[in-house]
């Protein structure tokens, strides 16, 4: 168990430091590759994920994927909370070293750049707000992004790294325009909560009502349907 929980510690932590330190490139400023892009973006994230999987096998590294995991029998109930646990201060650590690696950055960007972008580094957050269509596509998007997971696991393990990488790349560019694909609460949770510890200046508002009802709840509804269709229509 105590292996497991670490697994589900260090993934998350790595896949967080992979995904805040491309969008740190792409807004603070005098970084290497600053106004990289949203591509630029996307890619590092599916290849940071396929890294993650390479090195600690089947983990979770996402609470929504656990949920579903506990509802197909796939790990005990008895260790969804631990999972969760390990996995949102994965993402609480994994943001505080990015933040400590980009600290001069961070420096260098203050008065500079808009405090939501700086904001949005660290959490996921719609240009336009509407609550209950941001739940929806997060819901949507997070019932297609388990059950392709399940999928790939079940006809090909041995792709499974490669395999979501190019899930993750495609949902992204795909649909992830309108929320900024979540998927997973201890990707904005855990960030988000380091935001608000961290001494960034001039902060925006943190939204903790955004992050807590959308991304917050949506994908342990997209988990529960990827789980019963998983079962009920794939039959694995």
């Amino acid at each position: 168990m105590l292996h497991h929980l670490l697994s589900e510690f260090m993934g998350t932590a790595l896949m967080i430091m992979f995904g805040l330190g491309v969008h740190c490139d792409d807004v603070l400023k005098k970084t290497k590759y600053a106004g990289s892009g949203h591509l630029f973006a996307i890619t590092t994230w599916a290849f940071g994920i396929t890294v993650v999987l390479f090195i600690f096998g089947g983990v979770c590294i996402n609470p929504a994927m656990a949920l579903a995991q506990a509802i197909l029998g796939m790990i005990p109930w008895s260790y969804f909370v631990p999972y969760v646990i390990a996995e949102m201060l994965g993402g609480l650590v994994g943001a505080i070293i990015i933040y400590i690696m980009y600290a001069d950055h961070f420096k260098a960007s203050e008065g500079e750049v808009d405090p939501i972008a700086i904001r949005n580094i660290f959490s996921t957050n719609p240009n336009l707000r509407n609550l209950p269509r941001n739940y929806f596509v997060e819901t949507v998007a997070t019932f297609i992004f388990l059950t392709t997971i399940l999928a790939i696991a079940h006809n090909a393990e041995s792709m499974l790294p490669i395999g979501v990488g190019l899930l993750v790349w495609a949902i992204g560019m795909g649909l992830g325009g309108t929320t900024g694909f979540a998927m997973n609460q201890a990707r904005d949770l855990g960030p988000r909560m380091a935001f608000q510890l961290l001494p960034i200046k001039n902060k925006a508002n943190n939204d903790w009502q955004y992050g807590l009802i959308v991304p917050g709840t949506a994908p342990f509804v997209g988990a529960a349907l990827a789980a019963m269709f998983v079962k009920g229509f794939l039959k694995f």
